[in-house]
């Protein structure tokens, strides 16, 4: 697996801006990313005294895993350079703006990298915009081949 997506982040939320975050893991974490194991349902990220941490964010235990074996569930540090962070964190002050994980993904150097997201929860009718404008889309490609 070269990266995960979060197919259903496009679906709730408008994105305004994206980020390239670097995670603290441990290497059973690591290898169970390589498996394809990481689930992004309700995973969510929030700032602690000025740090970006992504809370709810399953990783499965590595199988070959032994007594070392990391916890499925827990809050795992995020790393930008301190001047996204103070962009970030001002831009959350905005009414309706949330910070969203959309993919993780390996660089070209092996490292696990995350990619964030900063938008506003969708209404349902532009959900309902997008599933049609999708649509549309889809016919289209549909006639011109």
């Amino acid at each position: 697996m070269t990266e995960i997506r979060n197919r259903a982040a496009y679906h709730e939320y408008q994105i305004d801006e994206k980020y390239d975050a670097g995670m603290v893991l441990a290497g059973t974490e690591v290898k169970s990313i390589r498996e394809g194991k990481l689930s992004f349902a309700d995973s969510f990220c929030t700032f602690f005294k000025s740090e970006l941490w992504v809370k709810n964010l399953h990783i499965a235990e590595y199988r070959f895993g032994t007594t070392n074996n990391h916890i499925a569930v827990h809050d795992r540090k995020l790393l930008l350079t301190r001047k996204e962070l103070r962009k970030m964190e001002a831009r959350l002050k905005d009414k309706g703006y949330t910070i969203i994980p959309l993919k993780v993904y390996f660089n070209e150097k092996g490292l696990v990298k995350m990619q964030i997201g900063l938008g506003k929860g969708k209404k349902l009718h532009d959900k309902r915009e997008s599933i049609k404008q999708r649509d549309t889309d889809r016919e289209i490609k549909r006639y011109i081949k």
